[in-house]
């Protein structure tokens, strides 16, 4: 039984975590960030099998998870590193010259957790596909979990990767699409309307759930319901709303958050509405 009021603390921390984080080198992406902070969370605290303790590139016998839209990597570093794969003192040098955690996710600096560098949009779905299938050919009962986000599903390689996952029939595999409606741009429908979403991934063969993902007992529902339909045939995909910003009013629902970090006075305003919960870096 998921203990939802420490999943709901460990997600504020993380939000406060991620003020702190991109107002220290004055460089980052919190908006959206923000919005995943539940899913990362219930992910890592939660839901996947994992050995923080003992990582391993391969993951052979745990669950494994590729974050496509790498620019929210200051959430998941402090999720990752609150979890137990590096210590949270590191947080502190996000974005820094010679730290471990680059503004997206890289392999060169062996960061614990991280199997895959990511931030050029539209790949994740196709590394995915593939970790997917080396479990299935190693025996491998373990499950692979993606997120993404909504403006990426204007790249053309995700597409290609849903028809091949839905044809080679990955049923181990549960991807999320962060579906907050902006992207750096704009609102998503302004720059290129994806149109009926979830008609679409129906029409390539995936099994879709929808949830919002700034409900903790909603979204842990959400996941395991995703996890029940793995092994019948077809990939899973959830579509996830959130709201961008989530947790810090002036940064809610607008694009202008994307990438860009708080000056002193917003980011003594934000703080100030994230209170500390699980204890700061």
């Amino acid at each position: 039984m998921a203990d939802i009021e420490f999943l709901n603390k460990m997600a504020a921390q993380v939000r406060r975590d991620v003020i702190r984080m991109v107002h220290k080198p004055a460089s980052g992406h919190p908006g959206g960030s923000l919005g995943c902070a539940d899913f990362f969370t219930a992910l890592y605290f939660d839901v996947m099998n994992i050995n923080p303790k003992n990582f391993t590139m391969d993951g052979i016998g745990e669950d494994l998870f590729f974050l496509s839209n790498g620019h929210l990597s200051a959430a998941w570093y402090s999720v990752l590193a609150r979890r137990g794969y590096f210590d949270i003192a590191e947080l502190s040098t996000f974005r820094l010259i010679n730290s471990r955690l680059q503004g997206h996710p890289t392999t060169a600096e062996h960061l614990p957790g991280i199997r895959v560098a990511s931030g050029s949009l539209g790949q994740g779905l196709s590394v995915a596909c593939g970790a997917a299938l080396a479990k299935k050919l190693n025996g491998d009962k373990n499950l692979i979990y993606t997120l993404h986000g909504d403006g990426e599903m204007q790249e053309g390689q995700i597409w290609e990767a849903a028809l091949f996952a839905a044809s080679k029939k990955i049923d181990n595999l549960i991807a999320t699409i962060d579906y907050n409606g902006k992207q750096i741009d704009g609102p998503v429908d302004q720059v290129v309307s994806l149109g009926n979403l979830k008609a679409k991934w129906i029409s390539f063969g995936w099994e879709v759930l929808e949830t919002n993902g700034n409900n903790m007992e909603g979204l842990l529902a959400t996941i395991a319901m995703a996890k029940s339909k793995t092994g019948n045939g077809k990939p899973v995909v959830i579509l996830m709303r959130t709201v961008m910003g989530m947790g810090v009013d002036f940064m809610m629902g607008t694009h202008k958050w994307h990438g860009k970090a708080p000056n002193d006075e917003e980011f003594a305003s934000a703080i100030a509405q994230l209170p500390e919960t699980i204890g700061d870096f």
